[in-house]
């Protein structure tokens, strides 16, 4: 039998792709994640599916929408003391790590969760090390529920994870057992209070003087006002939503941002270090991506895809890193512009494993052919599919399409932009007779894949509910009663 492949994931938070040097981003200090580019694969046309970090941790971790799953928005941790003993978004559902522990894998979550309940394990994880916070405070001084354990842990969050991360892998390693490590670091992140703090790293000198020319301070838009007044109307106020509205012009903000990409980044190369030392690179698949991307003043707003009213998917919310490397399996230093999924994470890792899934109603792709640079002629449809509660998109090499779901009340327009030639999505064409055909022929393929895929008690877009919270409750109120609300278990409907 082959030996099985050891799976690393590494996941950030909160990261657009363009904010790394191997995007050609030329402010930021990301050397470990260049050469990891350089000597791996990048997809520089890698998406979400979703704009919030909840959905996509859970699509990445179930190959599905999140009209399948049912988590539509971020889970609000600041009512977690309301939610049932013990609840993990995921329970029921075939994840990466219940599927590679059914096959002799060890596996291990170590940084953070967002999904659930993270005083105990979710199903399928061995090995649990995460931060009581979903929703990030802070990079230091953080709470940690560690396999049973409780303790408070004073130094950086990045540089702790990474030291865990070490831990396993030595361990795994001792035992020669195969193992996937989930290695979601808390970083950058980007908002309030975190990247607001004072808190110096080894990097935060690195960018005192930098003038962040890569981030486009600009006024903010129509939808990035609209937003905020929607989160300040319906929102508790725990959260200081007013950093939306002043993040891209804080300097202080901007540049503890990229500090924290750089400390992510020394964390990848003390893992990639740690492979060449316990001389098991080449048995380990490295996988390097994010949750979802984040505009950073791009379209006048800084934030996620809910950031706007209506909710959008612009590249800067949408675009995320990818960067897989094997030596022996990934093509050396390619490059590939096809569409590509966070989903996709999902498919690839257990064809790799070898672990074959029959799932017809798993979306998620292999990229096995991409990353290995083998014939392509039966990849299919060069398309990402994406959705964001009122807005599903669907993107091409030429087209963005963008598709809103209205009310009696509320009408938002759709858009359409021809991405070839606006790259920076700021024509658009939706209401235009010359585009009408094209239109059409996106919104079919649009219609057809999520009635294909989604899943009636989670399809918002008939009538389903989200798992613990929705961010435009009004408007699913608006559609389909007062009576619809979030649930935290299907079998409660």
């Amino acid at each position: 039998m082959a030996k099985q492949p050891n799976i690393i994931l590494i996941f950030t938070d909160n990261q657009q792709a363009s904010t790394l040097g191997c995007y050609g981003n030329s402010e930021i200090h990301t050397p470990h994640l260049d050469a990891l580019s350089e000597h791996g694969v990048t997809f520089d046309n890698a998406f979400c599916p979703n704009g919030f970090c909840s959905p996509c941790r859970a699509s990445v971790l179930t190959g599905k929408l999140p009209s399948q799953h049912g988590v539509h928005a971020w889970l609000d941790d600041r009512k977690s003391a309301e939610w049932p003993s013990s609840w993990h978004a995921l329970d029921g559902l075939n994840t990466l790590p219940k599927a590679l522990k059914s096959e002799g894998y060890a596996t291990a979550l170590i940084g953070k969760y967002h999904l659930g309940q993270p005083t105990s394990p979710a199903e399928g994880f061995d090995n649990w090390v995460t931060l009581e916070d979903g929703h990030v405070r802070s990079f230091y001084r953080n709470k940690i529920f560690d396999n049973g354990a409780v303790y408070d842990q004073p130094g950086h969050s990045v540089d702790f994870f990474t030291d865990k991360g070490v831990e396993f892998i030595e361990e795994q390693t001792t035992a020669k057992t195969p193992f996937f490590l989930y290695l979601p670091y808390p970083a950058p992140y980007g908002h309030w209070p975190a990247t607001k703090e004072t808190d110096e790293n080894r990097h935060t000198a690195r960018y005192a003087d930098c003038p962040m020319h890569s981030i486009p301070r600009s006024g903010l838009s129509k939808a990035a006002v609209d937003g905020f007044m929607l989160r300040n109307n319906e929102t508790s106020a725990h959260l200081d939503f007013s950093m939306l509205m002043r993040a891209p012009n804080d300097l202080g903000t901007l540049r503890n941002f990229y500090s924290q990409i750089s400390m992510v980044d020394d964390g990848v190369g003390k893992i990639v270090a740690t492979l060449d030392r316990l001389g098991i690179a080449d048995d380990t698949l490295l996988i390097f991506t994010t949750d979802h991307g984040l505009s950073t003043g791009e379209h006048g707003f800084w934030g996620h895809g809910a950031a706007t009213l209506p909710s959008n998917l612009h590249r800067a919310a949408h675009s995320i890193p990818m960067i897989m490397h094997q030596p022996g399996l990934t093509a050396k230093g390619l490059r590939t512009k096809l569409m590509v999924s966070g989903m996709d994470v999902f498919a690839t890792v257990l064809d790799h494993a070898g672990i074959r899934q029959d799932d017809s109603t798993v979306p998620s792709r292999s990229l096995l052919p991409i990353i290995s640079g083998t014939d392509l002629s039966n990849w299919g449809a060069d398309v990402v599919y994406s959705e964001q509660e009122e807005t599903r998109v669907i993107r091409t090499p030429k087209w963005a399409y963008f598709k809103r779901f209205n009310t009696l009340n509320t009408v938002f327009e759709d858009e359409l932009f021809d991405v070839e030639h606006d790259p920076g999505e700021t024509i658009n064409h939706a209401g235009d007779p010359a585009f009408a055909q094209i239109k059409q022929v996106l919104d079919d393929q649009l219609t057809a894949f999520f009635d294909t895929y989604a899943e009636d008690h989670a399809d918002l877009w008939k009538g389903g509910v989200p798992l613990q919270q929705s961010t435009r409750q009004k408007h699913w109120s608006e559609a389909w009663g007062e009576s619809w609300q979030p649930v935290f278990s299907y079998e409660q409907n």
